[in-house]
């Protein structure tokens, strides 16, 4: 009996810590670049010019994630000892769509523009950028390097990307596809496909004549 009432004391506990853990996440959100409804993004996370993000309604992030748009590089950490050589500057934004949903760790960084469309579906530990760390030459550490390969990503309407994913710049990933675990996407991928390897190719298609997953 008192093993039940120590259970059950616990569990009650833990629902209280977790509801205040959920408060305090909403109560701390930033403000962005719009209103939107119903928004969660647990703690921990981090947050990176957020006026620069329009996001839609009833959106929930779990725990981990980073979302940044640059606005300039190089940032503060990433400024070498001769760090007035460049300076770029970018006029870029973070489009999230309606019910998007990442279980956790969900890295997004947009030098011009990524569009999340509505009903997205993320696993954990997932990576995606619309740049890349430049690598002109190998007599400079790449950090102090310029950023290039910059083009736009869209991810679009009630597509799955599963767990360790990277997306890469200028992919656009069609409506209703699916892009299997440990994927790297450096190609776009048609609707109504699923994609999985590296680099991620389409394995299957959606047949709407026999109704059923058709192998490429």
């Amino acid at each position: 009996m008192i093993r039940k009432i120590i259970r059950l004391f616990i569990t009650r506990l833990s629902i209280m810590v977790h509801a205040a853990d959920v408060a305090v996440a909403q109560r701390t959100l930033p403000r962005f670049g719009n209103e939107p409804k119903g928004l969660r993004i647990d703690l921990p996370r981090r947050i990176v010019n957020p006026q620069r993000m329009r996001l839609g309604d009833h959106i929930w992030l779990g725990p981990g994630s980073f979302l940044m748009v640059l606005t300039h590089y190089p940032t503060v950490s990433m400024q070498g000892p001769n760090h007035r050589r460049f300076e770029q500057f970018f006029d870029s934004e973070l489009v999230i769509g309606d019910r998007v949903t990442a279980t956790g760790a969900l890295q997004v960084t947009a030098h011009e523009k990524i569009i999340i469309e509505n009903d997205v579906l993320f696993a954990s530990n997932i990576f995606i950028s619309d740049g890349t760390h430049g690598y002109e030459t190998p007599r400079e550490p790449y950090k102090y390097q310029p950023i290039w390969k910059i083009s736009p990503i869209v991810i679009g309407e009630g597509s799955w990307v599963g767990q360790n994913v990277v997306i890469l710049p200028g992919v656009t990933i069609g409506p209703l596809s699916i892009i299997g675990a440990n994927s790297v996407v450096t190609k776009s991928i048609p609707g109504k496909c699923i994609a999985a390897g590296n680099p991620a190719r389409v394995r299957k298609r959606w047949n709407e004549v026999e109704q059923a997953w058709v192998p490429v």
